[in-house]
């Protein structure tokens, strides 16, 4: 049994556009560190997520990176996508499975398993759930609640949907 896209089916995320992002932990462990007086304190797993986000626009291309978080269990940060041209022969049934080079999919699993592959092998226990979640930012408004949201996730952490 295949499990159900939650990704937009008219929507090509190859597309530039702005795009929110969270990541989770695999069953929200806390690999990332905790959060202290509003403030977060990475682990070294911590450090190597956020590392490694920073370098995503290395690796991808077209890509600019905004607002960025590790929290203890999951990453907020939002991607920006700017010059793509998407192939217009792509529009049959596999243009929205998001398999192509540069689209959300492929960086986000790129930089997944870019975290994976450098905590495993620094002997570090880490996994992600199998999954992310995406929202395409449509306005300047939600641009800015999202920045603020990402920027004060520390802080607000015992009201977070992902606090245990």
């Amino acid at each position: 049994m295949s499990k159900k896209s939650t990704r937009l089916q008219n929507w090509d995320y190859r597309w530039d556009g702005y795009y929110f992002i969270t990541i989770c932990t695999k069953n929200r462990f806390e690999y990332f560190g905790k959060v202290e007086n509003g403030k977060m304190v990475l682990s070294q797993v911590g450090v190597i997520a956020d590392i490694l986000w920073y370098e995503i626009k290395n690796h991808a291309k077209n890509v600019k990176l905004d607002a960025f978080v590790v929290m203890p269990n999951h990453i907020h940060g939002i991607l920006i996508l700017s010059g793509n041209e998407a192939e217009d022969d792509i529009l049959g049934k596999n243009r929205f499975q998001n398999q192509g080079k540069n689209s959300i999919s492929s960086i986000v699993g790129s930089y997944k398993s870019a975290v994976t592959k450098h905590a495993h092998r620094l002997g570090f226990a880490f996994a992600w759930q199998s999954r992310f979640y995406d929202n395409i930012i449509k306005n300047d408004k939600a641009y800015r609640n999202i920045v603020q949201y990402i920027e004060q996730n520390p802080e607000r952490w015992e009201y977070d949907k992902f606090y245990s």
